[in-house]
């Protein structure tokens, strides 16, 4: 297995995803993303920054030897101002309200717990209308706002 392809599997286990749901935010088969892990093959080039933002780690986390698990979750979550409102948010109770077209119908209208972040992607948690419990990453490109609700 090459150290790529340990870091791509583990940080792959980390955040929850089968090698298929993986396989499909990629747009390849489950096949090549075990390929990758095994280190028969390494990822095309145009491919790396799309696994890194799925993984939420560096570029150069997957492609430096010397940087290791610990550097890499530092940076979850962007140290940018954006990165510190979200980080804000985490764990909290919020009102998602989505980008015109975009609208997730699971989640219309439902106060969702923000679980975490995964490259450009954010997991939240929900109780919907007939107490099923959701599990979800939306793509954080297609939400136009968070609502904080407060609990009383």
């Amino acid at each position: 297995m090459s150290k790529m392809g340990e870091k791509i599997a583990a940080k792959r286990k980390d955040i929850g995803l089968s090698q298929m749901e993986f396989a499909d935010r990629l747009s390849v088969t489950r096949q090549t993303v075990s390929r990758w892990e095994n280190g028969t093959v390494m990822p095309d080039i145009d491919k790396i920054s799309d696994i890194a933002s799925i993984l939420g780690v560096s570029c150069d986390y997957l492609l430096k030897d010397e940087i290791d698990k610990e550097e890499a979750d530092k940076g979850s979550v962007p140290s940018s101002s954006v990165g510190r409102i979200l980080k804000g948010i985490l764990g909290k109770k919020v009102k998602l309200r989505f980008c015109d077209g975009e609208t997730d119908i699971d989640l219309f209208d439902l106060a969702v717990t923000v679980d975490g972040f995964e490259g450009n992607w954010v997991k939240v948690s929900a109780v919907d209308k007939k107490g099923k419990s959701l599990e979800k990453f939306i793509p954080l490109s297609s939400v136009l706002s968070f609502e904080i609700i407060e609990e009383g």
